[in-house]
């Protein structure tokens, strides 16, 4: 499923070529997505000028004066920009024409996506209750620290968790654990505030270094089916169990943590 990094990814790719244009159609072609395109959905983007396009979590907000569409990529869904007259393929289920010409295309061949309305996306069922961005000044290694208290939870669990913060998903949990020399079992709450604070800067610095690889490695969200690159040359943990450790050349240790792989040092992680 796309992490935080790569919805960023997409969020920068589309931006561009939708922002300040008026939407002249919308195509349900299939509404039947993880939830059912609801059926006024063009009723409230046709004709509307795009504000803007936010992420929130691995949500898209695509914003205009009365709301906001909220899309989910799912596991499987992608957000193309089509410039030429491609025909739809089998899988794009929505489609958003915009004044320009351009059309905005949503794939997605296992519909685990969605496509909804809102007129406040702050209340939104969906978006209500999620932590602060982890790139917001807000996420802090205090903040951290505070919520922590008292918790027995794993670490790594409660930095997954979407209502301390949004998009620490599994692969960038374990990197941000190890650069911040946690273990990834240690109960969240008997970890010291230096040691948050180190973990919020790992968190940050590993999402901001995915992000910018997704940009460097993405080849075209104009008329392709490219996808945004994965962060994978530049792991240092995940998907490396039983390879020596970067910093100690132990054997890092792969282990299974609520169904998730979990990668890390035996030696620097404690």
């Amino acid at each position: 499923m796309p992490e935080l990094p790569e919805v960023e990814t997409t969020r920068q790719g589309i931006a561009p070529f939708c922002e300040a244009q008026v939407v002249d159609q919308v195509i349900v072609r299939n509404p039947s997505l993880r939830w059912p395109v609801p059926e006024h959905l063009p009723e409230h983007l046709t004709g509307q000028r795009i504000v803007t396009v936010e992420r929130r979590a691995k949500y898209l907000l695509i914003w205009v004066a009365a709301g906001a569409a909220i899309v989910h990529l799912g596991m499987s869904g992608s957000l193309r920009i089509i410039t030429d007259d491609s025909p739809p393929q089998a899988h794009d289920h929505v489609e958003l024409v915009l004044e320009s010409g351009v059309r905005l295309r949503y794939n997605d061949p296992r519909r685990f996506g969605c496509w909804l309305w809102t007129d406040d996306p702050a209340q939104h069922p969906l978006l209500a209750s999620l932590g602060p961005e982890p790139l917001a000044p807000t996420f802090n290694g205090g903040y951290l620290h505070r919520l922590s208290r008292r918790r027995k939870t794993p670490i790594k669990a409660f930095l997954m968790d979407n209502h301390v913060v949004v998009g620490v998903g599994n692969i960038y949990a374990n990197e941000a654990l190890f650069k911040a020399g946690i273990h990834p079992q240690r109960p969240a709450g008997r970890i010291s505030l230096d040691r948050y604070l180190r973990l919020a800067e790992a968190v940050r610095e590993t999402l901001s270094a995915a992000i910018l690889m997704g940009g460097t490695t993405l080849r075209d969200f104009v008329n392709s089916d490219g996808k945004p690159g994965y962060f994978a040359q530049s792991l240092l943990v995940y998907g490396r169990g039983a390879e020596p450790c970067s910093q100690c050349g132990n054997p890092l240790r792969e282990i299974r943590m609520s169904q998730r792989t979990t990668v890390y040092c035996t030696r620097c992680q404690r």
